[in-house]
């Protein structure tokens, strides 16, 4: 199972395909922006993602408590508000592709309702799109992606098995066949022994997709975790700096980091090797070390094998060890020195 990105190929065989959320952590400056995403490629990652909204898109302006946030890093603040603060400028997209097809990085993004998709569609035709976790049961918006045929990420935060169903179907049903579902804690930041990876495997298993991990850790052991549980993709918020602050800086991962988990997540795909048994290439110069039945001292004719005068040792130029017991009572055939691998023409 396995689809591509500009080339890149995603699922079974291939290491991970690591995407670098840039969310909005710009921080509302264009440059920064901009400055994420030269450091997103440097740090090796596959991918960069925006987020295609504004508060009028995502949400309603209202002071109705249903449109206000308990609790977490955006306790007290409405929706609206948040949301206004956090879009990233739609003028500034062609920015972003611009400095991304310069680097050789793929960029593509989340579109939140259908004026977005539209606007990508329109304006940059995405190679990819990501569906979010708290769109992931606006069916419509998944119909209208799939539409268009191309891999479709989608995240599962909060979600049921059953809405997770409705939202495979519904993008099968309009022809999209490259599916990756997310499994996704939607807290912020999301603690690590709420991580549940082993659902990656689930998603998987019981869709019929490939699955990956969008972590929203503060850590890169979970993203490295989910690489050896078989996740074909990881999305990590990236950030040049926590210390400049932000609304997302602190579930993201600053370079050095992303380093890091770009290159730990490769060296576990690597380890994971396949399941058939043979000899690896790093055990050639042991072959032949094991153990194996020598004669450990002098042996005439006719003498009687004992555990005084055969023993297990290393190499393994003799008999092998399994055989010990039915050598022991026998004769020798000839005279033995010791140091003898034994073998069957030495023994009556």
């Amino acid at each position: 199972m396995e689809f591509e990105i500009e080339g890149r190929k995603i699922g079974d065989g291939h290491p991970p395909y690591i995407i670098a959320e840039l969310s909005c952590n710009h921080n509302n400056n264009l440059q920064r922006g901009l400055k994420i995403i030269e450091e997103a490629k440097k740090s090796g990652v596959d991918a960069i993602k925006l987020q295609t909204y504004t508060a009028d898109t995502i949400t309603f302006n209202s002071p109705r408590e249903e449109f206000k946030i308990n609790g977490g890093l955006w306790d007290g603040r409405t929706l609206y508000d948040l949301y206004d603060e956090a879009h990233t400028p739609w003028n500034w997209h062609k920015y972003f592709f611009a400095k991304a097809k310069e680097l050789g990085l793929t960029c593509f993004s989340s579109p939140f309702d259908f004026t977005s998709v539209d606007f990508l569609e329109e304006n940059f035709s995405p190679p990819a799109y990501k569906i979010a976790s708290f769109e992931m049961i606006d069916i419509p918006l998944i119909k209208k992606v799939a539409s268009l045929g191309k891999p479709l990420f989608i995240s599962t935060g909060m979600s049921s098995d059953s809405e997770i169903e409705d939202a495979v179907k519904a993008a099968k049903d309009e022809g999209c066949k490259d599916i990756l579902l997310f499994h996704c804690i939607s807290g912020y930041p999301t603690v690590i022994e709420d991580s549940n990876l082993k659902l990656i495997q689930k998603l998987r298993k019981n869709y019929n997709v490939l699955s990956g991990l969008s972590d929203h850790t503060l850590t890169t052991i979970t993203s490295v975790s989910a690489t050896a549980l078989g996740a074909s993709a990881i999305e990590k918020h990236f950030i040049i700096d926590r210390s400049e602050g932000g609304l997302d800086a602190e579930f993201s991962i600053e370079p050095k980091e992303m380093k890091t988990l770009v290159n730990d997540c490769a060296n576990v795909f690597k380890s994971l090797g396949s399941n058939d048994r043979k000899i690896r290439p790093s055990e050639i110069s042991s072959i032949g070390k094991r153990r194996s039945l020598y004669v450990v001292k002098n042996i005439i004719k006719g003498e009687v094998f004992t555990s005084e005068n055969i023993q297990s040792i290393r190499p393994e130029n003799g008999l092998k060890p399994k055989h010990y017991y039915d050598i022991l009572g026998r004769v020798s055939s000839r005279d033995i020195n010791a140091g003898t691998p034994l073998e069957w023409h030495l023994i009556e």
